[in-house]
């Protein structure tokens, strides 16, 4: 199946603590429907030190579930992503303005 949403999307949140943030999505884990916005659900991690890395405590951004997040159109408002066909290709375009993503 199409992911609606990947890496590098720019997305509002749409439920749970950061409700109305923006950010980029840095990853996502299809399988556990999931994905890590830069910026949103962050949480404190304490790490060791090492060689490389200072240590102490980090801010990490967390995981969020995809149906907490929506894509933002040309216009910066919220959209659903629905697929069409462009030619012989398979494309993603939003559900408010029908533009191509």
């Amino acid at each position: 199946m199409a992911a609606k949403l990947k890496t590098g999307d720019k997305v509002v949140v749409l439920a749970g603590k950061d409700k109305g943030k923006e950010g980029t999505i840095s990853s996502v884990n299809p399988k556990a429907n999931k994905a890590v916005v830069d910026g949103v659900n962050i949480a404190i991690r304490a790490t060791r030190q090492t060689q490389q890395s200072q240590g102490g405590r980090i801010p990490k951004a967390m995981p969020i579930d995809l149906s907490n997040l929506a894509l933002i159109d040309a216009n910066g408002k919220p959209t659903r992503v629905g697929f069409k066909m462009d030619g012989d290709k398979k494309v993603r375009f939003a559900k408010t303005t029908g533009d191509v993503i």
